[in-house]
């Protein structure tokens, strides 16, 4: 089993959070009970040692058991259960600077088996120590660094990860909607706040809307104005499910001046109002959630 990490001081609100952090599942969410998501604001490893358990992550159901690995990025939702005892890596990105390696190359949701199972164990095993021992030897930033950086292109190595994480490939024409399809998600990633007009992307990637919709349609088969829609919704599904914000300020946040345009755009979205959604954040949120809906992260297959 992965040795618990020992709460670290930073958990602390008075002292400022290390770059590399070792945690427990409860310590995400401490005071606000096992049934709140919480919305991350750093890189996130957990690696699961013990109990079985769903884990909903960005309100997809990702079953858990002892040798499951979960990656999470900041601005993703999480709600785990109580039952669960796991070893929490936390991050955030200076602790990579400079360093070759690629976070996104880590599978979400990946059931370790055998050899693999073995070696990552020990590899979180013997950074939960070290970061025991040295966390408050800045000497030893470097050597924690360099252990997280080769844990995170061990995982990238697993069976199946790399073809999941892998960008595709520029020189392949038979490929070039899925490029500009993933050209499209980063600029909607970026900009989804400010515009839903397929036309602002279209000017910034310097391609028509046709193209894009064509890419989206190649990829997804749903068009750029709904890809772009869904990001949107997803965040509102966030900010209502794992804060405390009125939701006509959550609209405004999202590009919506008049709530009831928010309300109506939401309800469409994802099937009940914004403040219905709220109401039932205690209950499984998995349940309010159009099976299938497009936006949710997926899982490769072959590793749930």
């Amino acid at each position: 089993m992965v040795p618990s990490g020992q709460l670290p001081p930073a958990t602390r609100p008075d002292l400022p959070r290390p770059e590399i952090d070792i945690l427990e599942l409860g310590d995400l969410t401490p005071g606000t009970g096992p049934s709140r998501p919480v919305l991350l604001d750093s890189d996130l490893l957990v690696l699961v040692s013990g109990g079985h358990g769903t884990v909903e992550l960005d309100f997809r159901a990702l079953p858990c058991r002892p040798g499951t690995l979960l990656r999470a990025e900041p601005g993703q939702v999480l709600r785990c259960p109580a039952r669960l005892d796991a070893s929490v890596l936390r991050w955030h990105a200076d602790a990579l600077h400079g360093l070759d390696v690629d976070p996104d190359a880590v599978p979400q949701h990946y059931q370790l088996t055998g050899e693999d199972e073995d070696a990552v164990i020990n590899e979180v095993s013997q950074l939960v120590v070290d970061h025991r021992r040295h966390r408050d030897d800045p000497a030893a930033r470097a050597l924690l660094r360099h252990q997280l950086a080769v844990l995170l292109i061990r995982l990238a190595l697993l069976p199946g990860a790399r073809d999941a994480g892998r960008a595709p490939d520029d020189t392949d024409p038979q490929r070039t909607e899925v490029v500009t399809f993933h050209r499209f998600c980063r600029e909607v990633e970026a900009g989804y706040p400010d515009t839903r007009r397929v036309e602002d992307y279209a000017a910034r990637l310097g391609c028509s809307v046709r193209t894009l919709t064509r890419a989206c349609l190649a990829v997804t088969g749903r068009s750029a104005k709904q890809v772009v829609d869904e990001r949107v919704a997803l965040q509102a599904r966030r900010l209502l499910a794992a804060t405390d914000e009125p939701v006509a300020r959550i609209g405004r946040q999202l590009g919506f001046p008049e709530p009831t345009n928010f309300g109506r755009f939401f309800t469409r979205e994802v099937g009940v109002s914004p403040g219905a959604f709220r109401a039932a954040r205690g209950r499984s949120v998995q349940r309010i959630v159009r099976p299938g809906r497009p936006g949710d992260p997926s899982i490769p297959a072959g590793q749930a």
